[in-house]
């Protein structure tokens, strides 16, 4: 097998492989494909893949999906996104994924939409007790920290930041919501 073929191989594999240094001629096996050609390749478990970008303060998909199971009807989920792309224009396309909460559709019930305000550094605050389980989000997280601290500092005990529609493994655990 030369080199080319591995390269083919691991463009087309829906697995990860992992190259392993060592000894002088190793094997190089992949299904039934086998040969020399001087790394190991170690088939590991499928990929998942998560915006090795993640803004800080974001959970973790494990933390999320316990968070909302915890919560179960009482979540409140706050968009920070902002309406107006002329204010936001990054916000285009986390919209193009996932739109604004819409009640009388049934879209996304658990949901309401607060925009984060860089200009004043705060956004409205959501009437309810101040121990709701809330989650905030925007696109990829920036905001949805701000809104979550933001919301913090004005009393609220019981918030994490989901990232956004771009945190996918996030996002699948309450974009529904």
């Amino acid at each position: 097998m030369n080199i080319r073929s591995v390269a083919l191989l691991l463009a087309t594999s829906r697995s990860v492989v992992a190259f392993a240094p060592s000894s002088s001629s190793v094997s190089v096996g992949f299904g039934s494909v086998s040969s020399r050609v001087g790394y190991s390749i170690v088939k590991q478990q499928p990929l998942t893949v998560r915006n090795m970008a993640t803004k800080a303060g974001v959970a973790t998909p494990s933390e999320l999906s316990t968070f909302v199971s915890t919560a179960g009807p009482k979540l409140l989920v706050v968009d920070v996104r902002h309406p107006d792309p002329a204010v936001e224009p990054g916000d285009v396309k986390s919209l193009a994924v996932a739109g604004f909460p819409d009640k009388e559709k049934g879209y996304r019930p658990q949901a309401v939409n607060l925009p984060w305000s860089r200009e004043s550094n705060s956004m409205e605050l959501p009437d309810v007790d101040k121990d709701t389980p809330i989650i905030t989000h925007c696109g990829g997280g920036g905001r949805g920290q701000k809104g979550k601290e933001y919301l913090m500092e004005n009393g609220f005990t019981n918030v994490m930041n989901g990232g956004g529609p771009k945190e996918t493994e996030c996002w699948a655990e309450f974009g529904d919501k």
